[in-house]
């Protein structure tokens, strides 16, 4: 039998694209684990914990159904999404705070997913990073820096307690070889930058190229988790590649005016929450653009405020910050760049 266009392709259900999503995030997960340790691990299991009991606990305050919403995933992968951005070993009510405000503030008072104008994992982190600068800022250094990192059990009891058995703090772990604390490289960069050090001093110090390798795996590992969901059109290519694209071109603008005061586009390509940002943070179908000119537009934005909060603002890193930014933008966004309907014709003016 003969069948005439036009066809309907059968789209995946929310929770199919969500599960897909959790999946590609894998390679980036055991990545972050094998590099940062047990503390990651711990994040992702109680973050995911407390997305999935402040969605349940709003759902029945609203006497909404419970079982058929959660299992959506789309609580739980918001809780994945903050584990992974906050540092190992947050204390507990910490992590906490920035779920619950994520899934009650950001997401179900706005009327729950579908209707939320700005992503709520970055929202939760943003108000973590303010209210607690010092804590969202003590990670731990790498395995390949490490002089120890905590077992499991020592995990449990930072997470928890603040201190082990032993008496030792995260900042006792922290400590290096050498006596010297580790931050991430774009915040060691950010420092040393208002310390009156040049580009090349930085990036000859012992420990900065050890301590970039470490984040430059982890980026690589989330970058193969996005080009798993090209591959499987979960997502469109025109926000992670504008943003790419555009968070380079702008760093090396920069570095091209003066190479000792701005970091090359390869360090910020390749460090930092880059990658995980450009596949699985700006591609948020319910508050990024939604227009093919729109996600080119909205998706350079983005990499481009990223270069300028990282390099002139207060903040190492920049994607919840510029990811919110351009949240604001979104509904103009698309407004001017909505495509021409099929069929329409352009009115022309004709003279009389």
């Amino acid at each position: 039998m003969k069948i005439s266009s036009p066809f309907i392709h059968d789209a995946r259900p929310t929770n199919q694209v969500m599960r897909l999503v959790i999946l590609a995030l894998l390679p980036g997960i055991l990545a972050e684990i094998y590099f940062l340790g047990w503390g990651v691990l711990l994040n992702l299991l109680l973050c995911s914990a407390y997305a999935l009991s402040a969605e349940a606990l709003v759902l029945r305050l609203r006497n909404r159904p419970i079982k058929s919403t959660l299992s959506d995933n789309s609580a739980l992968l918001t809780g994945l999404l903050i584990a992974l951005a906050i540092p190992p070993f947050l204390p507990w009510w910490m992590s906490l705070i920035g779920v619950y405000f994520a899934i009650i503030f950001a997401k179900q008072l706005y009327g729950g997913l579908g209707f939320n104008p700005f992503n709520p994992a970055m929202v939760g982190y943003v108000l973590l990073l303010i209210s607690f600068p010092t804590e969202m800022t003590s990670w731990l250094p790498s395995i390949n820096l490490a002089n120890q990192q905590p077992d499991l059990l020592q995990s449990l009891q930072l997470t928890f307690l603040g201190l082990t058995s032993d008496g030792l703090s995260l900042q006792d772990f922290r400590l290096l070889a050498d006596g010297y604390t580790m931050a991430t490289p774009l915040d060691e960069t950010k420092t040393a930058f208002s310390l009156g050090l040049m580009t090349t001093e930085i990036i000859q110090e012992d420990r900065f190229l050890p301590n970039l390798t470490g984040w430059i795996w982890l980026n690589i590992y989330f970058l193969i988790g996005g080009l798993f969901l090209l591959f499987n059109r979960i997502i469109r290519w025109q926000i992670p590649m504008a943003m790419l694209i555009s968070l380079f071109a702008t760093a090396s603008f920069l570095n091209m005016i003066d190479d000792e005061l701005f970091l090359p586009g390869w360090i910020h390509l390749l460090s930092g929450a880059t990658m995980i940002g450009a596949f699985f943070i700006a591609t948020d179908p319910v508050s990024a653009a939604t227009t093919p000119k729109g996600r080119i537009i909205y998706g350079a934005a983005i990499g481009f405020f990223i270069i300028i909060i990282r390099t002139f603002g207060g903040y190492p890193d920049a994607v919840a910050f510029s990811v919110l930014l351009l949240n604001i933008a979104v509904p103009t966004i698309d407004h001017y760049t909505k495509p021409k309907v099929y069929g329409s014709q352009i009115k022309v003016k004709t003279d009389v």
